[in-house]
């Protein structure tokens, strides 16, 4: 009886390797979104700055979308940034910013620095419509569709192979219907 109490914590240490070890085989940035197939939600965001537009749900409507959050905090959003760019000069999708969980006038700033490829970009400084969309972390994004439906959400930084193998196709095939 006392050899199976020495080797227990043994075998509580290799159930518990193998249940991580699993867990390393996930990917991260699949995180099922329970916005996907629902509308997005109703939103009127003032500006990142003073003059200019905010941005509100209804223009998203009418035509395929990208939705990004980011924040001038984010290191991974910077890394994304160029990639944002050339989308954006390609024109093939016209991409809206959220600036989630900023102090005033930073968003902006940050923009101004890098770079601005959002048609509008809005200010969820207080990240309500962060927690409505379940947002994580930054960045991340949201393909919308002309209805006004979230139908993919992508965490984590949009490179040329998430924007080639992944979001270009997803695009294509939501024009199509």
């Amino acid at each position: 009886m006392n050899r199976v109490f020495l080797f227990l914590p043994l075998a509580i240490f290799l159930v518990m390797g193998v249940y991580f070890g699993l867990g390393l085989r996930e990917d991260p940035s699949a995180i099922p979104s329970q916005m996907i197939d629902r509308p997005l939600p109703v939103f009127d965001l003032p500006g990142i700055a003073d003059g200019e537009p905010g941005l509100a749900s209804s223009d998203l409507a009418g035509h395929v979308s990208l939705l990004n959050v980011f924040g001038s905090w984010c290191p991974p959003c910077e890394i994304e940034h160029p990639m944002l760019m050339q989308i954006s000069r390609s024109g093939r999708v016209p991409i809206y910013g959220v600036d989630w969980r900023d102090r005033p006038g930073d968003g902006a700033a940050w923009l101004a620095r890098h770079g601005n490829p959002y048609q509008r970009v809005g200010d969820d400084a207080q990240g309500r419509l962060a927690i409505d969309l379940g947002i994580t972390g930054a960045p991340e994004s949201f393909l919308v569709d002309r209805e006004g439906r979230v139908r993919f959400h992508h965490v984590g930084i949009i490179d040329e192979t998430v924007w080639r193998d992944v979001l270009l196709p997803r695009i294509e095939a939501l024009e199509a219907e």
